[in-house]
């Protein structure tokens, strides 16, 4: 959460560097891009934590009309749910960033590419200059946090809080 909070004034301070050099007609093109990149970034780090905090959006229309126990089994497949979901973006990550074949070629990103045809870690941004697999970094992050927040709202009673367990 200190880092997401960190990223969004990192956001606030950007934008508005932003505005101040395009009004002075001296635009400063990597701006966009790093704001981007830092929303980006807050905001799969912040999902994960609300996760975590059971503090994400959530429609309660049916729920709320369900009877209790009903409702209970209900909250309980939505967490099962979310576990399947975090999984399936851990292993997509993996399949995407492939990191045994990337060891495999000795950390060669040239000898990875011709043997895998995968340009993830050659790719650089368009302002930054860095290679765009660092930024994309928040996808495996992301996913391993929700997967480990996933099974521990599994392990929680149903309706029980962070504060709570």
């Amino acid at each position: 959460m200190a880092a997401a909070a960190a990223l969004a004034v990192a956001i606030t301070v950007l934008v508005l560097l932003n505005v101040v050099t395009r009004a002075m007609s001296a635009s400063i093109f990597w701006v966009d891009e790093a704001a981007t990149m830092s929303m980006t970034w807050m905001s799969f780090l912040a999902a994960s934590a609300a996760v975590h905090f059971g503090h994400s959006v959530s429609v309660t229309l049916v729920t709320d009309m369900l009877a209790s126990r009903a409702a209970q089994v209900a909250q309980r497949a939505v967490d099962v749910l979310i576990l399947i979901f975090a999984a399936l973006m851990l292993w997509l990550c993996w399949r995407w960033f492939l990191p045994l074949d990337l060891m495999r070629a000795g950390f060669d990103s040239m000898a990875f590419q011709g043997e895998t045809f995968n340009f993830i870690y050659a790719e650089p941004t368009l302002t930054l200059g860095i290679r765009k697999f660092w930024l994309w970094l928040i996808m495996p992050l992301f996913a391993l946090g929700m997967t480990l927040h996933a099974v521990a709202n599994l392990t929680r009673p149903v309706g029980a809080t962070v504060a709570d367990a």
